[in-house]
């Protein structure tokens, strides 16, 4: 088989130049200039200029200077502030910008990920952030976390493209067993080469971003509020200064000196102190929250979360940490045991069950579920017989589609023998160890009970071989069943109390998540989300938009 060319300097030169950087699509950079225009758009900002000129020509030249210093200040708190804020935003977009390895030349090139372009061969590995969306032209054992689109914590296998016929266009993230990449993913498990089919806003994420830039900030109730002051103020400062010029004006005479009496009657009903209090109280608000890792890009947004009365959150990530952990372990003799918050001790039923599900997995892991083993390991198991770091990997079986299960067989330094170590679908297991109808069963009902609590159920078994030469599958070897273990993606600590005083505050919290409706609901109801009904996507879309506000209303999930 010929060495794979990829594209050419030239080729990739002109693409990029044709569609442009593989770079998510922005709004315009907030200078110090464009937060100053922002700023003194503000009507009280302006009636506070208006005031400090109207005060200069009318001679008083202290009072002009004290107002126009007011307006000074409260520009330069907020173009302080905001411009911290983009410096911030612009440096975590710094770190979030991939490298990825391509083909071009027929020669491996690692390149920055705004250069990539349609067309390019890329390779991915355990641990690299997908680039840009493609199709995979080669797989081995592959798996993506694809949280960043679907908000499903739990990795997707990956195949490579079985034909050469045209991709088809409404596949979206999400689902086994397919041959889309998309950009923004991440590889947690294996290796492949896939073919960039979209790049920049043209990707899956692209779009999104595309779609929020289209969105236009609506002015905030304290905006609309202090807006509506302002006409008020205006209308009743020139009436009541029109009709004292008039009146000084008929009564004496003076109409010179009226229209200045009017015009001071004016001003001292403008209220001047408005545009900088509001600002310092909104700035204050802003640094508060900057303490607390939270970062406000205008000042203003602050007063609207005083004006909240729902809150829809993401579960994966937000309400949840995005880390698979252990929560529940059932033996083979169908012994169930909640990990406990605490200090304790594992029972001794399930210390083999944890010993050869972290000897099913990677050595130094970085799949999700993989580290979730490891971690267990090293909070029951260590310094004991049961973790084995002397011990070498001498051959493996990868997970597949036809058999839902990978096994890992390792030989010990000072023994003789091997002892194979595989986890996977309980069906698989299941299947691999020969059990009975009646075991089978047992292990039907503790998986109904472990899902109910919305957890991902994964089983273990152990066997032993003589070794080498290995067979061609599994199936071979002699297993013996240990039990299941039971993976949450656990809710952050502080998030009940969070919702409790949200709810306590008159705010309705309502979860939205791609994940399946029973793991949803079992994390709402930890987290203290009310309501036990669930509105899924396909009910959502068969209602009628006449009805949708009314439907939605009694819906927190």
């Amino acid at each position: 088989m010929p060495p794979i060319q990829g594209l050419t300097s030239a080729e990739a030169a002109q693409r990029l130049h044709h569609d442009g950087p593989n770079a998510l699509p922005q709004e315009q950079k907030r200078g110090p200039i464009r937060i100053i225009r922002d700023a003194i758009k503000e009507p009280m900002l302006q009636l506070l200029l208006a005031a400090g000129i109207i005060y200069l020509f009318l001679g008083d030249l202290a009072e002009a200077l004290i107002l126009q210093a007011f307006a000074v200040l409260n520009v330069v708190l907020v173009v302080v502030q905001e411009s911290r804020t983009e410096r911030a935003l612009a440096a975590l977009k710094d770190l979030t910008s991939p490298s990825a390895f391509v083909i071009r030349d027929g020669t491996k090139q690692r390149i920055p990920g705004a250069e990539i372009v349609a067309g390019d061969i890329v390779l991915l590995a355990e641990g690299d952030r997908v680039p840009a969306d493609a199709i995979l032209s080669e797989a081995t054992d592959l798996q993506a976390d694809e949280s960043l689109l679907t908000g499903e914590s739990v990795p997707v296998r990956k195949r490579a493209e079985q034909t050469a016929t045209p991709p088809q266009t409404d596949i979206r993230p999400g689902g086994e067993d397919t041959p889309h990449i998309w950009s923004g993913s991440l590889i947690v498990r294996g290796t492949g080469q896939a073919l960039v089919s979209a790049t920049g806003p043209r990707t899956e994420i692209g779009r999104i971003g595309t779609s929020l830039n289209t969105v236009e900030s609506a002015p905030t109730p304290l905006q609309i509020q202090t807006r509506r002051l302002v006409k008020i103020f205006a209308v009743l400062g020139i009436g009541a200064s029109v009709v004292l010029a008039i009146g000084y004006g008929v009564l004496k005479g003076e109409w010179v000196r009226g229209i200045l009496a009017g015009i001071t009657l004016a001003m001292a009903t403008l209220p001047e102190e408005f545009p900088l209090v509001l600002t310092v109280f909104m700035v204050l608000g802003a640094w508060r929250m900057s303490q607390s890792k939270v970062l406000t890009r205008r000042s203003a947004a602050i007063e609207a979360l005083g004006a909240v009365t729902i809150l829809c959150t993401d579960k994966t990530g937000t309400l949840t940490i995005n880390r698979m952990t252990v929560t529940s372990l059932v033996a083979a003799n169908a012994e169930h045991w909640s990990l406990p918050n605490g200090d304790a001790n594992l029972p001794e039923p399930f210390h083999r069950l944890v010993e050869f599900a972290i000897l099913a997995s990677r050595p130094d892991p970085f799949d999700p579920m993989e580290r979730a083993f490891t971690d267990l390991g090293a909070r029951f198991l260590a310094q004991t017989e049961h973790i084995h770091t002397d011990w070498s990997l001498t051959h493996g079986y990868p997970l597949a589609p036809p058999m839902l299960a990978m096994s890992q067989i390792w030989r010990a330094k000072a023994g003789t023998g091997y002892v194979v170590a595989v986890k996977g679908a309980p069906e698989a297991i299941a299947d691999l160890c020969h059990l009975p109808p009646a075991a089978r069963e047992t292990i039907r009902q503790n998986i109904a009970d472990l899902a109910a609590q919305g957890l991902r159920v994964l089983a273990v078994a152990e066997a032993t071989t003589p070794g080498p030469p290995w067979p061609e599958t599994q199936h071979d070897f002699d297993f013996r069943y240990l039990g299941l273990l039971g993976l949450a993606d656990p809710l952050r600590p502080a998030v009940p109390a969070a919702v409790a005083a949200c709810t306590q505050g008159g705010i309705r919290v309502v979860m939205i998540t791609g994940d399946h409706p029973a793991t949803a609901r079992a994390i709402a109801r930890q987290a203290g989300i009310q309501g036990d009904q669930v509105l899924t996507g396909s009910d959502l879309a068969a209602i009628e938009p006449e009805n949708l506000a009314a439907r939605v209303m009694g819906i927190n999930v």
